[in-house]
């Protein structure tokens, strides 16, 4: 065994662990760190593979930007897990029947004709040894994986906009502040001044 191929089998380990991990940590702050810890092992096998570019992104995009702002989020909604799982066994069926079609929808993009790359005119690419890594990937993205490339675009608008409904909505026992309210108050409304006449003391 080469150290190149220890490299990998070590590296996979870890982050089939740390995938693992992340479905099953009741915490889910623990459950985002093991996810940090999964999308930075994965770009470790990339730089094996050579893929430089992809491997940085990972790390910049997601481990450095899009994991901080997942753990701010499970921070800050403070979400209540027990009644969540009190239902888990109900909602089992329908989670498979989603993950079935999800399935299904990715096995039909991979494998139909209309698809694939001898239907979209491609234009002359230079030899990969003549470019960049991010220059063929770039091509390949644009050109071949156009159709694809959009659609990933459209699930994460959805995913934001997800995000954004979620951190806008109302809860019961939760207090917000009104700032126009604190503006137009008045000091007579917080501070009332009271006359009492003199006591004398008694003997």
């Amino acid at each position: 065994m080469t150290f190149e191929l220890f490299v990998f089998y070590f590296f996979a380990a870890i982050m089939v662990f740390a995938a693992a991990r992340v479905i099953t940590a009741k915490n889910p702050v623990h459950a985002a760190l093991f996810l940090v810890l999964t999308f930075f092992t994965c770009a470790g096998i990339w730089l094996l593979l050579e893929a430089e570019f992809l491997a940085i992104t990972l790390v910049l995009v997601y481990v450095g930007a899009v994991m901080v702002l997942f753990l701010f989020v499970v921070m800050m909604l403070d979400v209540n897990v027990v009644p969540l799982r009190e239902g888990f066994v109900a909602y089992l069926p329908v989670g498979i029947l989603v993950g079935l079609i999800m399935l299904l929808e990715m096995v039909f993009l991979l494998t139909q004709k209309y698809f694939r790359a001898e239907q979209f005119p491609v234009p002359a690419r230079a030899p990969a040894d003549a470019m960049g890594n991010t220059e063929s990937l770039g091509r390949l993205l644009y050109s071949e994986y156009l159709f694809q490339f959009e659609i990933a675009a459209i699930i994460l608008l959805v995913a934001i906009v997800a995000a954004i409904a979620l951190t806008m909505r109302r809860r019961p026992h939760t207090k917000y502040q009104k700032p126009a309210q604190q503006i137009d108050v008045r000091k007579q409304d917080r501070l009332r001044i009271v006359k009492m006449p003199a006591e004398k003391r008694t003997s």
